[in-house]
């Protein structure tokens, strides 16, 4: 046997000795180990939060100067009592102080309005659009963000882009074509554990090309776990809410600080359709999801924020539509249309983006659009992950002015 092969069969007999593994959620281990190798640059990062079921933007954003909105809701527009006032007309949810405080101080943005065409009403059909980005095509097998996370890719650096953060399952928009996006509950899962480090883990011996790239590869793995480690092991700043959502942002919060190259991170509280489908006794459920949200979302701004880093985030969420603008016989709300749009960061102008919806001229009892949630998407594309919105989206949409210069 010659040295070569000698030194091949050492170094994977005392790697697999040592116990070099990872765990992501099913997905692609040898990849991650390779990104965790890979030093990236800091750039922006894009964070998207899915509030799956319909949120009712109108008792999110509650327009209590209009008297339609109290005329259409009886019960429900009781929660305008205490709200917090944006300006003479419209106000957040009583239980939405986390997003007040960063609405005050210009890290929050309310971008109204938004929707599409001809909205499909249906909860898969509507989510599908959203996350596909272009609901001409039902049968497109891939998302918007799982497009974006292919152009992204640097096959040369083995990173990762994007990655799902929660303990549901993965959402539909980060179906990629060249890329695997991993799963992961906490950034432990993107440690390669019992790692042994230094001659152990790589056998000493003549140079070689490919053993010399395997040993600057275990360095780097090696460094870049003990920065997650260390993230994982510091205490945040930020006093986080004890709410599933609150915990799923925490741990993207440590995962950007390690600078791995994560350029798109996605959630969904809860898991699965139905947490904002209120339909009847809307008031109680929808207070504490919003409270969650709210409070989750604060912490994680200002968690960024000691560190600068949420000049460096943009956080957006988005809903398959609004609600109808009436409510039900059950003291709930029907599937609408369009609703707002939330971003939350500090690189944003913040503030109010867009003249809210008429709530007499309806349609079908749900809120008209103006803004296609797709110039959204080409905003956070083109101006915050420098990517084209146009060969992401398959069209152009004008992106809108919400960043700072």
């Amino acid at each position: 046997m010659n040295t070569l092969n000698q030194t091949r069969r050492s170094f994977i007999k005392t790697t697999l000795k040592a116990g070099v593994f990872a765990s992501f959620a099913g997905h692609a281990p040898g990849l991650l180990a390779r990104a965790a190798a890979a030093r990236q640059e800091r750039d922006t990062v894009l964070v998207v939060l899915q509030l799956s079921g319909g949120n009712d933007g109108l008792n999110t954003v509650i327009p209590f100067g209009d008297d339609a909105y109290h005329r259409g809701r009886p019960t429900l527009s009781k929660v305008a009592r205490g709200a917090h006032k944006l300006d003479s007309h419209l106000a957040f949810h009583p239980r939405m102080e986390g997003f007040y405080r960063l609405y005050r101080d210009g890290l929050l943005t309310i971008v109204q309005g938004v929707g599409y065409a001809n909205a499909d009403r249906n909860h898969p059909g509507a989510m599908h659009n959203w996350h596909t980005a272009d609901p001409r095509s039902p049968k497109l097998q891939t998302g918007w963000l799982g497009r974006a996370a292919d152009r992204l890719w640097k096959p040369d650096a083995a990173n990762v882009p994007a990655v799902f953060v929660g303990a549901g399952p993965q959402p539909f928009a980060s179906n990629a074509e060249k890329v695997i996006v991993p799963s992961v509950h906490s950034p432990r899962e993107l440690v390669c554990q019992q790692f042994q480090s230094g001659e152990q883990g790589v056998p000493a011996g003549p140079s070689q090309p490919w053993l010399d790239s395997l040993r600057r590869a275990t360095a780097e793995v090696q460094a870049n776990s003990r920065r997650i480690e260390s993230a994982v092991a510091a205490s945040s700043r930020a006093d986080y809410p004890q709410f599933q959502l609150a915990g799923e942002l925490r741990a993207m919060a440590q995962l950007i600080r390690t600078n791995l190259g994560i350029r798109i991170f996605f959630t969904e509280p809860g898991g699965g359709i139905g947490g904002f489908d209120n339909h009847a006794g809307q008031i109680g459920n929808h207070c504490s999801l919003l409270h969650q949200l709210s409070e989750s979302v604060a912490a994680f701004i200002r968690d960024l924020e000691y560190d600068k880093l949420h000049k460096r985030v943009l956080l957006m969420t988005f809903s398959e539509f609004g609600r109808t603008v009436h409510e039900n016989g059950r003291r709930g709300t029907d599937h609408g249309a369009a609703a707002p749009v939330f971003l939350a960061g500090g690189g944003l102008k913040g503030g109010l983006c867009g003249t809210h919806p008429s709530l007499t001229d309806l349609d079908k009892d749900g809120l008209k659009f103006h803004t296609d949630f797709r110039r959204i998407y080409a905003t956070a594309l083109d101006r915050w992950l420098g990517l084209d919105s146009r060969s992401v989206l398959g069209a152009s949409f004008a992106p809108l002015d919400l960043f700072n210069a």
